[in-house]
């Protein structure tokens, strides 16, 4: 398995948002720069934003062996985590139709992400794309209380929440060691005992 670097946060964004522009353009969002990562209080014009609003240690895949680089070193093991995703559809629509429409949008995104619940190989970008990572999503359930947190300043919107992961960022401490190159054995008779 290949370990990502800090930017391995970017890069599970772009890796969902290639699958959901690949899967929503131009049945139902014209333009595949319409969605994008965002707050849904800062979301530009894009029809679907993909808010990353929290990130957790996901101690049920924490790697506790350090791992050889070479003879004369090795790494720290990984930080595993959690990511979870906030997804809002806004319609450009006509009032009478616009929730229609981001119902539909909304509908696409679980059929996309429950289609590809798990992301591998091309699938993903960056270095998780030249390893052998497998990047799950799940939906989550939020209190509706945090739900309504995200729009202190708007209108609610209907959104979805996802947790996507483990995700697993390398270490950048490194611990010097030696290898054994000589061992010296004695041996005595204790008289048969």
């Amino acid at each position: 398995m290949r370990i990502a670097d800090y930017s391995v946060l970017a890069e599970v964004g772009q890796s969902l948002l290639r699958v959901l522009r690949e899967q929503m353009v131009p049945e139902l969002i014209e333009q595949p720069e319409l969605i994008g990562l965002a707050s849904p209080l800062d979301k530009w014009d894009l029809s679907l934003s993909l808010f990353l609003f929290n990130v957790t240690e996901a101690a049920d895949h924490r790697k506790t062996n350090m791992i050889s680089k070479g003879s004369s070193a090795l790494q720290y093991p990984p930080l595993a985590v959690n990511l979870q995703y906030l997804i809002t559809a806004f319609s450009m629509a006509e009032t009478p139709s616009r929730a229609i429409n981001e119902h539909r949008m909304l509908g696409k995104v679980m059929q996309v992400f429950h289609d590809n619940s798990v992301l591998r190989g091309s699938a993903l970008t960056g270095t998780l794309a030249d390893g052998n990572e497998e990047i799950k999503i799940s939906t989550s359930a939020l209190p509706l209380d945090q739900l309504l947190s995200f729009f202190s300043e708007s209108p609610y919107k209907l959104s979805l929440c996802y947790t996507v992961g483990p995700v697993f960022l390398d270490s950048t401490r490194v611990k010097p060691t030696q290898r054994v190159v000589e061992t010296q054995f004695h041996l005595r008779d204790t008289g048969g005992q």
